[in-house]
């Protein structure tokens, strides 16, 4: 699986782009809400990924927050919803405003967005429900992530096996754009040491 990727945007022609890393150009497709964000071609860029893997095809996508990538994965678990859908929604409206319609259970905002009729998006009420970062133990405060140094470190501590509502304690705060990745992981992990020897 490949996870992450950093290297130099070569081509940005949505909704599909090129990473240029180590000279090894890979092509990924990405939402509207992660083009939004991207730098100028010949610019360093860093994505989370997912790989489909399919029996004719491999795709790789990418997201510039780990809330984009969390709620992508979310949605190709409903049956009916692959990955057009699903970059149809990122493409379609932000992340927080996808939760907020299942919150408020807004058919007609989600039946807007091409490619979700009104029994796809009855479902997606349906299912998504329960897949709410509240209804996982994650605050709302974790959409979506403020740099691309706090997206890599929110996947990396859940990679660590943290829940979502700790990882966002566990970040909140600290500074994406003057910490790298590496120094937000290390501050958020001293974060836990220190509450969990205050608490013996």
């Amino acid at each position: 699986m490949i996870g992450f990727l950093r290297g130099t945007l070569i081509v940005k022609r949505p909704p599909s782009l090129t990473l240029d890393v180590g000279g090894v150009g890979y092509e990924l497709e990405a939402p509207m809400s992660t083009f939004y964000r991207l730098p100028d071609t010949g610019q360093t860029l860093s994505l989370v990924t997912h790989l489909v893997v399919r029996e004719d095809a491999h795709s790789l996508f990418g997201f510039f927050t780990e809330a984009e990538r969390m709620l992508f994965r979310s949605l190709l678990k409903i049956s009916g919803v692959g990955p057009r859908i699903a970059l149809g929604v990122l493409s379609g409206m932000s992340v927080d405003g996808f939760y907020h319609c299942i919150r408020d259970k807004d058919l007609v905002s989600l039946t807007k967005i091409p490619g979700i009729g009104r029994k796809t998006g009855e479902r997606l009420l349906l299912e998504m429900a329960d897949r709410l970062p509240e209804a996982q133990g994650a605050d709302a405060a974790a959409l979506p992530a403020r740099s691309t140094a706090e997206g890599e470190a929110h996947g990396a501590l859940l990679a660590l096996g943290y829940r979502p509502g700790e990882v966002v304690r566990m970040l909140k705060d600290l500074d994406g754009v003057r910490l790298s990745t590496e120094d937000m992981i290390r501050e958020a992990l001293k974060r836990v040491h220190r509450e969990r020897a205050s608490e013996r």
